[in-house]
């Protein structure tokens, strides 16, 4: 029998392992859903919660710069190992491959066994829907057009309320907007009690432009707790982004009552910024149902909107349209993925059901 010392990078062969078995365990008991109740209670959440405390002592994206760090380690770890298969001698190249795969390999292994343990297990756990009894369900045409008309309504009814720059566009201070934010779900707590938390200020991303890039407008990060937000993209979806984030702060993953939560949180406060911004985004997601539905009572309901809304529906369109490239388009692939590994089914197409969320709700 061979012994461990004759194995080639031992240490790394058992970090594998540990990896793995980590990674086993995760697939094998996720489908329990009591288990990953408790889990997520008692374990999870108070370590995420621990972390967080210490990374809010900062007001900088501790996240934004792990990744960084992380990336680069990876990006150093190859240039190092493609050195050492350079320089090593006849009949030792083999070996020094194989030691330098083995260790990017574990780094890896390691982050997504991470991941898995602190954000995955989220993904089993009781949805919003199971703790709310509010379920996403078939709805009529009949039903969307009333519910868009009545986000429309909302949107006319704020958008007068709203800082705007000399163009028209909502132009609301983006550090005030995320100061704010920590009373977002303040009255929807009192409907939803198992939604109280206490919130801490979520944090601009230095790398915004990057995330532009990506076409990512905000994320949560399982590994430190933080709710970072991109303060690059157009300032009206900032307030419902903000509220997005921070469900997820309450352990919900699903992308799309997150999505559903970040407009009940946002047009519940009482604060017309956020009013504003919750139904903006409501009557996006139900607008383009609509449209897909029945173009013609979608025209009927943008061509009754504001001119605020207008103005602001179409600076955003055009600053998205700046970013499309291979970045988003990869990003959103590996997105999509990503969503399909931990169980959602439709993939980054999830954030559509918010719709029929909405509709059931309203």
């Amino acid at each position: 029998m061979q012994s461990i010392k004759a194995i080639p990078f031992p240490k790394r062969h058992i970090w594998l392992l540990a990896d793995l078995l980590a990674i086993g365990l995760y697939f094998l008991l996720r489908e329990d859903r009591a288990l990953m109740n408790a889990f997520t209670a008692q374990v999870t959440q108070p370590l995420k919660d621990a972390v967080a405390s210490l990374c809010y002592l900062v007001p900088f994206s501790v996240a934004e710069w792990l990744y960084a760090a992380f990336f680069a380690l990876c990006l150093g770890w190859t240039g190092w190992s493609l050195h050492r298969i350079r320089t090593a001698g006849r009949g030792r190249r083999l070996r020094a491959l194989w030691g330098g795969g083995l260790g990017l390999l574990c780094l890896l292994a390691t982050a997504y066994a991470a991941f898995c343990l602190v954000w995955g297990v989220n993904y089993y756990t009781d949805s919003f829907q199971e703790r709310s009894g509010i379920y996403a369900q078939p709805v009529s045409v009949e039903e969307l057009y009333r519910v868009t008309a009545l986000m429309a309504e909302g949107i006319d009814r704020t958008a007068p309320l709203v800082e705007r720059d000399e163009r028209g566009v909502f132009a609301e201070d983006r550090q005030e907007i995320l100061e704010k934010g920590i009373h977002a779900y303040d009255a929807l707590s009192q409907t939803f009690p198992f939604l109280a938390r206490e919130d801490r200020v979520p944090k601009p991303m230095f790398f915004s432009k990057v995330f532009s890039a990506m076409g990512f407008t905000g994320f949560y990060c399982g590994y430190t707790g933080e709710s970072n937000l991109n303060v690059d993209s157009p300032v009206c979806f900032l307030p419902a982004t903000v509220a997005h984030e921070l469900a997820h702060q309450r352990g919900i993953a699903s992308e799309q009552e997150c999505n559903f939560l970040a407009v009940l949180a946002a047009t519940t406060m009482d604060d017309p910024v956020y009013q504003y911004s919750g139904y903006l985004m409501a009557y996006v997601h139900l607008g383009n149902a609509l449209w897909q539905a029945d173009p013609d009572l979608w025209r009927q309901l943008r061509d009754g909107l504001c001119p605020q809304a207008l103005t602001d529906l179409a600076d955003n369109s055009a600053y998205w349209a700046a970013w499309e490239g291979p970045a988003e388009t990869v990003s959103n692939k590996v997105y999509d993925g990503l969503l399909k590994s931990y169980g959602q089914a439709d993939g980054i197409r999830s954030y559509g059901t918010v719709v029929d969320l909405l509709v059931a709700y309203y």
